[in-house]
């Protein structure tokens, strides 16, 4: 029995901080029916190369950004633009305990799609509304993207290299942090609105917004803010307290070396045959290093690079100095503990083959979240849903084929 099979979610959403919540429900054995434009879909679907290809080697339409959100959902296409594209979310929202939707502040009511419209329908609805910017507020009609997001959220201004280094300057992340922890706040959000609707029987509706996430996860960095008064700056792989807590270019790749203490800096240079930096009165303690890091810092990166990463990293763990590789995802996916903690899952596609995903990385003794269903194809469940759960007939299905609803 899944954690969630119980719960019924119906899915507005596209791109990825949405998709990623409802991926998320899914996972636990929520019933999780995403509606997609007909002809069209989510957006990402069309976000490629790659896309998935079949066990001949055909390139599908399915892309790989798409395939990476949209797990154990059935997708049903219906055109909201229409009178009976609303009626019919309208009855598949009065059968859902969950409505996920990301659409501009105000759109949904125009079509009857609403929280208020939804809840006059079913009164114990649960309705999570994810934006860039929230329900109100000076920014609020403004469109959210990832990428704006993690500048005005002050994101950028602590990531990349220093000013004044090489390649110095404010840098995003490499993947998209601000849509998927919103996604992740907005599960939690959404599985709290559950426990409290199942003490008190009330619904009630959940405002997530990207920039309120991206200004939440500066974590200490925030509160060392407010506690202080002083702007952050960059320190890229670097350390603002700790000399050296960074990454270092070995013979043959990038190694990070963490140096928590004044012993592991000594085991640190003396296998690097630099005993005597030690030994310096400018070096032998965090303090001191970090005063004079810009001295220091060139000296250990010439003694780095005169080994390999598999050599500097079994000499660090064998004497107890915290370090690791940099590795490219080829590496990643090749390491002997993502593949023991089974990372890497294959789900059978119904293109035929199997399409390789991420596994989903909570571990639970009893209710494990599962990679049951490969992510759909556009509108694959749209007849099975619409018979099934609302009870159309062939000929209702046929009619809105023809009129372009479904």
């Amino acid at each position: 029995m899944a954690a969630l099979d119980h719960i019924r979610v119906l899915d507005l959403t596209r791109v990825l901080a949405g998709p990623w919540c409802a991926q998320t429900l899914a996972d636990f054995g929520a019933d999780v029916i995403k509606i997609e434009r007909p002809g069209a879909g989510d957006d990402t679907r069309h976000w490629g190369p790659p896309y998935f290809r079949t066990p001949d080697g055909t390139a599908t339409r399915e892309a790989a950004y798409y395939l990476a959100a949209n797990r154990n959902k059935r997708s049903v296409t219906v055109d909201i633009g229409t009178p009976e594209g609303q009626r019919i979310v309208s009855e598949l929202a009065a059968e859902c305990d969950v409505v996920i939707e990301n659409y501009k502040v105000g759109q949904l009511k125009k079509y009857g799609l609403d929280y208020a419209s939804l809840k006059a329908i079913r009164p114990d609805i649960i309705y999570c509304s994810i934006t860039g910017f929230g329900q109100d507020g000076p920014y609020a009609a403004r469109a959210g993207y990832d990428f704006i997001v993690q500048g005005l959220g002050g994101f950028m201004s602590i990531t990349g290299e220093a000013d004044g280094g090489l390649g110095g300057g404010p840098q995003k992340a490499g993947v998209a942090i601000a849509d998927l922890m919103t996604g992740m706040y907005a599960t939690t959000a959404v599985l709290t609105a559950l426990a409290h609707r199942e003490r008190t029987g009330e619904g009630q509706y959940i405002d997530m917004a990207l920039l309120d996430v991206q200004v939440a996860m500066l974590a200490n960095v925030g509160a060392n803010f407010l506690a202080s008064g002083e702007v952050p700056r960059r320190w890229g792989n670097a350390h603002a307290n700790i000399v050296p807590y960074q990454s270092f270019e070995a013979s043959d790749g990038w190694i990070i070396v963490a140096v928590g203490n004044d012993g592991q800096f000594r085991k640190f240079v003396q296998i690097g045959e630099r005993e005597e930096l030690a030994e310096d009165e400018r070096f032998a303690t965090n303090p001191a290093r970090v005063r004079h890091r810009d001295t220091l810092v060139p000296i250990l990166a010439d003694m780095v690079r005169t080994r390999t990463r598999h050599q500097w990293i079994a000499l660090l763990e064998d004497a107890g100095v915290p370090c690791g590789p940099i590795n490219d995802l080829a590496e990643v996916f090749d390491n002997e503990q993502v593949v023991a903690r089974g990372m890497r899952v294959e789900i059978d596609h119904s293109l035929g083959g199997a399409v390789s995903l991420v596994r989903n990385p909570i571990r639970m003794s009893a209710t494990p979240p599962e990679a049951r269903l490969a992510p759909p194809l556009l509108g694959e469940h749209t007849e099975h849903v619409l018979k099934n759960l609302l009870g159309y007939d062939d000929s209702a299905l046929e009619r809105l084929r023809a009129a372009a609803v479904i």
